[in-house]
């Protein structure tokens, strides 16, 4: 029987590490139904990892136009089967998951909270708010209540389970549907992606101009195998590109070790990334309110230390 619903994440076949957690956090109600939403055969695609990870049960939504609806197959596939169940639902606090949370949320008449960091089985969760300021327990009404889960919140653990499939039917689309007529690949990098690295190196806005990233943030990142990161100042200054924003308003990351380099501290940021396991922060301001959460601080010139980090890994 299943206790607990999770939409799995997956891009292109591959099973995204904040499913992984989603599973491992869900377990603490019983049995974790997956469900994959894609074209036909995505969920066979995915059985071994995802009952691996400890799904015993998977919901496959597939039908040809599911890739090419944005999140109303999600949608519909979540709140028909929690209605049914009448169980738990957890999605990844991601803007998309969030957008599915809420319209879930409204379908089944239950209650939503957004970006937990911890749940247990009587469905009471935790969460930050202003920024991580505080820590608050949060609840939500309804049989069947939503819950965004905060990637990084904790370690996944596997545990193998059945991993049974179950065909989930998804209605067609109706005449209204607002539908994806083609795809335009991003540029791949060599980098991991900023929402699933280990390690994050970011830049702000003392990282001085573009050429700051391209001189410092980015040679560092490379060297330790790392995602590049930057604030809001310093994407608002068209130091880089938007994608990369860290914080509040854009990626949530919580990496295994996340270098801040020239970054103040605004608490926008902070919310994006204080659940990193390590935090280093480099500034020449020693009053920043970035090293209230940073793990390790140094009072410096980022244009001194980074450089020398970089080349000190290098020779490792």
């Amino acid at each position: 029987m299943t206790n607990v619903l999770v939409l799995v994440d997956h891009v292109e076949g591959e099973l995204q590490n904040s499913t992984r957690e989603l599973i491992t956090a869900g377990r603490v109600f019983g049995q974790v139904g997956a469900v994959v939403v894609g074209k036909p055969g995505t969920a066979e695609g995915l059985k071994s990892e995802l009952a691996a990870a400890g799904a015993e049960t998977i919901y496959a939504a597939e039908s040809d136009e599911a890739d090419s609806l944005l999140i109303t197959p999600s949608v519909d596939a979540l709140s028909g089967l929690a209605a049914h169940l009448q169980v738990p639902v957890l999605v990844s606090a991601s803007a998309t998951g969030n957008e599915v949370a809420g319209r879930v949320s409204a379908r089944v008449g239950s209650g939503a909270v957004y970006g937990i960091t911890e749940i247990d089985a009587e469905r009471n969760a935790k969460k930050p708010v202003f920024g991580g300021e505080y820590i608050v327990d949060s609840g939500a009404a309804g049989v069947a209540p939503v819950f965004t889960w905060q990637a990084g919140s904790i370690d996944p653990e596997p545990q193998d389970a059945a991993g049974e499939i179950q065909a989930v039917e998804l209605p067609g689309a109706g005449p209204t549907a607002v539908k994806i007529t083609s795809f335009a690949p991003a540029e791949a990098g060599d980098r991991p992606d900023l929402a699933e690295a280990k390690i994050v190196v970011s830049g702000g806005r003392g990282v001085g101009g573009s050429e700051g990233f391209t001189d410092v943030v980015e040679p560092l990142a490379d060297a330790l195998g790392g995602a590049v990161g930057a604030s809001r100042a310093a994407v608002d200054a068209d130091y880089y590109p938007g994608k990369f924003q860290v914080g509040q308003t854009g990626v949530t990351v919580s990496p295994n070790l996340y270098i801040a380099l020239g970054i103040s501290g605004a608490i926008q940021h902070k919310a994006g990334m204080q659940t990193s396991k390590t935090i280093v922060a480099v500034n020449k301001d020693d009053e920043a309110s970035i090293f209230e959460i940073a793990d390790f601080g140094i009072v410096g010139d980022l244009f001194d230390v980074a450089p020398q980090a970089t080349e000190e890994i290098k020779n490792r």
